[in-house]
């Protein structure tokens, strides 16, 4: 990992220690997942915004104004909202999308869940779905939510990945498995 990596990954890490401290303290976790989400959500669908946290040329009143504004309409807790004030007035809203995730991750974990990554060849039905998470809670002991993707060149089959599981059983890997052993023979 690059040392701003690092160094973002680290900020953020106090920022969110920090916000899931008090909103456990305080009994407010279901809000705080809520505005996590919602939060995560207008920064993956907004350019501007991604834009706004990110650049260096934006002035510390003008990305306050900018987040309490957004902070505002999606009608987050006070805490959410003092705490990206802070994080406008000290000039650290670039760290958002790692505080964001790492919120999320300690909320799941409070909660006793994981998340798997599925890709699949096709869209999943609700019942492969309901089946798929019922196995991996049988094997994992918690409660797994999907993130379910299409990848049609897997051809057939899943890809899940659990933690630092990963399971592949996509026709697509068994192809290249064959024709990895096919070579050796010949």
């Amino acid at each position: 990992m690059s040392e701003p990596a690092s160094i973002s990954l680290g900020i953020a890490s106090r920022y969110a220690t920090a916000l899931f401290e008090l909103a456990r303290e305080a009994a407010v976790l279901p809000a705080l997942e809520a505005d996590t989400t919602a939060l995560a959500d207008t920064l993956a669908n907004s350019a501007d915004l991604r834009s706004v946290i990110a650049s260096p040329l934006i002035g510390r009143e003008d990305q306050g104004r900018a987040i309490s504004a957004i902070a505002a309409k999606l009608a987050v807790t006070p805490l959410m909202a003092n705490t990206l004030a802070l994080m406008a007035d000290k000039r650290r809203l670039f760290v958002l999308p790692q505080l964001l995730a790492n919120l999320a991750d300690r909320i799941a974990a409070e909660k006793g869940e994981v998340t798997a990554e599925v890709t699949a060849a096709q869209a999943l039905t609700a019942a492969q779905t309901k089946k798929l998470a019922e196995t991996l809670k049988a094997s994992v002991g918690k409660t797994v939510k999907l993130n379910t993707t299409v990848d049609e060149s897997l051809i057939g089959g899943l890809v899940v990945k659990l933690g630092s599981t990963m399971i592949d059983t996509s026709v697509k890997a068994k192809l290249a498995a064959l024709q990895n052993a096919m070579k050796e023979v010949g």
